[in-house]
């Protein structure tokens, strides 16, 4: 004999022998037939739903000039634009090496910044990171709620800045693998990307290869607390560990600004297939999804809400991207970027 007790979209089934089975029911086949008034929340004032995100273009056409001769151009890996409009937001590419005053005036234009992964560490390009993360940090002091993710060079770079040590990176063998995260003993993950991570997720975060790794540098967790710029600037939330055993900091989270650290790839998950390491399975996926959604929810308790006009003339729609994954190495697509093209 079966006895059943109905829930809302669940319904449970014991037998005599005592198991269970249960079965998702739709809101009709539970009961609820739908006819009262729908509800539909009104929009929170204190969030923004339009928000934009800022790409800083790196050196080069990324592909190590296979696609362009031109010296002075500058690209942007499509994975990291997919990522952004994955969370929810739409992307204003920050041309490098353009004018500076146009650049800025772009700047004045997003929610938030992403400074990718890459080489420069050096001359103009780490001179305009500097002044973007400065810019930043002068952002939220003023009361503005500005994140900021630095994912690999980005992570890199912000820690030279902070540091203001540029010999702060060890070399690591950590080029081309998938691997796990490790949290830290007692670390608390409210407010950070990790807070929406399903539970079970974060365990197999720490058992199962889910995230990519694509770097020579980084930074020992011993070598970074004990930096007290670093160590007082960042608290860190996870390690991994590279082909030669060696420890380094994996992602980090600024104790008083939105601003997330990354030595992995959040990207690469779902949009980039060159490489036969990077993991492509459920939960792999659902890492960068969920890495996406913190950056747009944190950039929609930005309240700058520029022209739509002006934003408009900027976005990334204005570019097409050019496919470069037939090479079998390296990114699938990326934005070439060899003139300015803004109104303003």
């Amino acid at each position: 004999m079966w006895r059943y007790v109905c829930l809302p979209f669940l319904l449970l089934l014991w037998s005599d022998t005592g198991l269970a089975e249960s079965t998702i029911l739709l809101p009709s086949q539970a009961g609820f037939d739908g006819s009262g008034s729908p509800v539909c929340s009104s929009p929170d004032p204190n969030l923004n739903y339009r928000p934009v995100i800022g790409i800083l273009s790196h050196p080069g056409d990324g592909a190590s000039g296979r696609l362009t001769n031109d010296t002075s151009s500058t690209y942007i890996a499509a994975s990291y634009v997919k990522f952004a409009e994955a969370g929810g937001a739409r992307v204003i590419p920050l041309i490098y090496n353009e004018p500076e005053e146009l650049l800025f005036q772009k700047l004045e234009l997003v929610n938030g910044v992403i400074f990718t992964g890459g080489w420069a560490k050096k001359y103009d390009y780490f001179e305009i990171v500097k002044k973007i993360f400065n810019k930043a940090l002068e952002r939220n002091d003023a009361g503005e709620h500005f994140p900021v993710y630095g994912i690999c060079l980005g992570f890199e770079l912000m820690s030279i800045i902070i540091s203001q040590n540029r010999d702060i990176l060890e070399r690591f063998d950590a080029e081309d693998n998938a691997s796990t995260l490790q949290f830290v003993d007692n670390v608390n993950i409210d407010g950070t990307l990790f807070q929406r991570f399903p539970p079970e997720l974060l365990k197999k975060l720490s058992t199962d290869c889910l995230v990519m790794q694509k770097h020579k540098y980084g930074i020992t967790p011993a070598n970074f607390q004990g930096n007290p710029a670093l160590s007082s600037f960042f608290e860190i939330l996870t390690t991994c560990i590279d082909e030669n055993s060696k420890t380094y900091v994996s992602t980090v989270k600024a104790k008083r600004y939105p601003i997330t650290g990354f030595q992995w790839h959040p990207e690469k998950n779902a949009f980039e297939w060159g490489s036969s390491a990077i993991p492509h399975s459920e939960d792999a996926i659902q890492v960068t999804q969920h890495a996406a959604s913190y950056l747009v929810s944190e950039a929609r308790k930005s309240l700058n809400r520029p022209p739509s006009k002006k934003v408009l003339s900027n976005l990334i729609y204005n570019y097409k991207p050019t496919y470069c994954g037939y090479a079998g190495r390296g990114y699938d697509e990326v934005y070439i970027f060899t003139q300015p093209r803004s109104r303003f």
